[in-house]
């Protein structure tokens, strides 16, 4: 199981770009750039990592159909690649309505379906092809007017229900998996879409000498995204009954998330928490399950030197 490293968009972008940089030196594989409405632009941020480090890939984990016209995103994604040179990965993902409509003002109707369209255009025109295309969403009569320097970059989808992993099976190269995507909900995905779909996901770390002190600092996460779950094929693989998640997503909307529901056996089966030994038993169900990279998640509040050296220790490297 290769290693990941997600920075997060509060961090200020120079201390992203040096995190990206302790990521590479310290071994890990990839680096992963989030974009959440409405903090930090990840294609500029993504640009200066490319320029920065020479070795680590470099991901856009996701950006959706909404706010970019696929045309914007081939153009975006093989240039990212060439600044690179080969090490880019393009991520897309169909958003969400609150991000959309309720930030944005943008109607969100039929997301896979905008979605599977954009796929289509954005990989047709990174393949060098003019691209004549008239769809419900767009439509396209264009090329690029440059060769991408990969035609077959590689399109990761970051997506989540049935319908949506069949579409990343049938038309992407790759899934990247929601935080709390433990190793029974890997474990379906990767029946789901086979053996060769490249499989990353965000997973969850604490680590310190103290079990008990390492998940009690992970919980609050915990408890706000099963809120903002519900009631998923991710949760109930889990575990959870439809009950427990109306529990937790009313603990989210009223601005308390469920903290005191999050119980360790829970936390063993979404993230990986505990003393060292534990957070490395919890990285080999990930790998057991079928998980090709787990993406560690940054936090800006801790020196990433430090979740790098904690990751790299989980998984014996």
């Amino acid at each position: 199981m290769r290693l990941a490293f997600s920075l997060s968009g509060h961090r200020p972008s120079r201390s992203a770009v040096a995190a990206a940089v302790a990521a590479e030196e310290a071994g890990f594989d990839e680096v992963w750039v989030t974009e959440d409405y409405v903090e930090r632009g990840a294609f500029a941020l993504a640009g200066a990592i490319a320029q920065a480090t020479s070795s680590v890939q470099v991901g856009i984990g996701v950006v959706n159909p909404w706010t970019r016209h696929p045309v914007v995103l081939a153009m975006e994604f093989a240039t990212l690649d060439e600044l690179s040179g080969g090490r880019a990965l393009a991520g897309l993902g169909a958003s969400n309505e609150r991000w959309m409509t309720g930030q944005l003002g943008i109607p969100f109707d039929r997301p896979l379906s905008r979605l599977a369209e954009s796929v289509s255009v954005v990989r047709r025109l990174l393949a060098g092809e003019h691209v004549q295309h008239a769809g419900a969403a767009y439509t396209v009569d264009t090329a690029l007017s440059f060769r991408p320097l990969r035609p077959d970059l590689p399109i990761v989808l970051g997506v989540k229900g049935p319908r949506a992993l069949e579409l990343a099976a049938e038309s992407a190269d790759g899934v990247l998996l929601s935080i709390l995507a433990g190793p029974d909900y890997v474990r379906l995905v990767r029946s789901r879409v086979g053996p060769s779909l490249r499989l990353a996901g965000y997973v969850g770390l604490s680590v310190a000498d103290s079990g008990a002190e390492a998940r009690d600092r992970i919980r609050p996460l915990v408890a706000r995204f099963l809120g903002i779950h519900g009631d998923h094929l991710i949760t109930r693989s889990a575990g959870l009954s439809p009950a427990q998640c109306a529990e937790f997503r009313a603990g989210l909307v009223a601005g308390a998330p469920r903290v005191d529901l999050v119980t360790d056996d829970l936390l063993d089966r979404l993230v990986a928490a505990g003393t060292p030994d534990e957070v490395a038993a919890a990285f080999a169900r990930f790998a057991a399950a079928g998980l090709d990279v787990a993406v560690v998640r940054d936090d800006p509040d801790v020196e990433p030197e430090e979740t790098l050296r904690q990751a790299r220790a989980a998984v014996g490297a």
